[in-house]
């Protein structure tokens, strides 16, 4: 059970890497049809364009290592979220190209500013439609996806999409206010406490409308001895907030992205303690889902190697383009 919980850490780590770093250029394209000038949107792309692909890197390393060591979480997400799998991912294709086309394009710009802030938003959609999915419970039977093909389309999914969509759109604006000066930054931080309000909406009504509809998570939250460790987590995000508007009044350069983060990761603090120890929430514990134990150990002297080979260059991409981004910079 140690390795089998060294690897749920290790995949939870992989996915919050994704949501950190990926979330920040997805919101970027979440904000570009409120900066309708083609010189600041040129700005806000460039902050991003030497990270954005490195950054997904993280995602393949999560999606890779639940195959390998709980392959049966994997056949059953896979199942039962194959389409808005497919949807995210198209999304991101499209994404992907209009950063190498736009920049180029003359007559049909328009249509890759189109394609950006689809292809981000409808991937922040998605992949909150997939955690609300997950977080209800995926229907199995033997161990197989025996629910509907649109099981995933559900009211709290569509919550959980918009929510995911204010938090990277957050993360966007506190990355460009670090990255950008003058009247782009300023409106940057006009933009962050609206947002912050917004997301803090979305925090609540998930929070209420979750253990009203799911009797474990009510459990876990008000009677389990987890419970105390789960209190003090409101009071934190509050008082983030709260230094999140004290960090846009004093017009703060690198506060707001770190304070974002942070509201990330209490949430994410708290959606890991809400479904511990499952792996599918309701249905499969992380005991019962995962790889024989000699696959676990194989598989991890892998992780052991590459996973502090991506931090590194990750570390260095960001180091090397590091430092604000002025007006005419190009990265080519």
């Amino acid at each position: 059970m140690v390795i089998t919980t060294i690897w749920a850490a290790i995949i939870a780590l992989g996915i919050f890497m994704y949501v950190a770093l990926d979330g920040f250029d997805l919101g970027i394209g979440i904000i570009f049809p409120f900066f309708p000038d083609e010189g600041e949107r040129d700005m806000m792309m460039h902050t991003i364009a030497p990270v954005w692909d490195g950054n997904e890197t993280w995602l393949v390393l999560g999606g890779a290592a639940l195959l390998a060591v709980f392959p049966a979480v994997y056949s059953i997400v896979l199942s039962a979220l194959y389409l808005p799998i497919i949807f995210m991912l198209i999304c991101l294709i499209f994404r992907g190209v209009s950063f190498e086309i736009r920049g180029k394009a003359t007559r049909t710009k328009n249509l890759w500013n189109l394609s950006f802030v689809g292809g981000s938003a409808g991937a922040a959609f998605f992949q909150g439609m997939i955690l609300g999915a997950y977080l209800h419970g995926i229907p199995t039977t033997n161990g197989v996806f025996s629910g509907d093909p649109f099981f995933w389309v559900t009211p709290f999914g569509f919550l959980a999409g918009m929510g995911l969509m204010i938090t990277y759109a957050l993360l966007g604006c506190g990355f460009l206010v670090l990255k950008t000066s003058g009247d782009l930054q300023s409106r940057m931080h006009d933009l962050i406490g609206p947002l912050t309000l917004v997301l803090l909406g979305f925090i609540a009504a998930v929070s209420i409308w979750t253990p009203l509809t799911d009797p474990h998570i009510a459990a876990r939250w008000f009677e389990s001895p987890f419970r105390y460790r789960l209190y003090p987590v409101p009071a934190l995000v509050l008082i983030v907030a709260a230094l999140m508007y004290r960090a846009v009044k004093r017009r703060s350069d690198g506060m707001p992205f770190i304070l974002a983060l942070t509201l990330v990761l209490l949430g994410y603090i708290g959606l890991l303690v809400s479904i511990w120890p499952y792996a599918i929430p309701n249905t499969i514990t992380l005991a019962d889902a995962a790889a024989p134990r000699s696959s676990q150990v194989f598989t991890l002297v892998g992780a052991v190697i590459i996973i502090p080979i991506i931090t590194a260059y990750t570390t260095a991409g960001y180091w090397v383009f590091r430092g604000k981004v002025e007006p005419g910079a190009r990265y080519e």
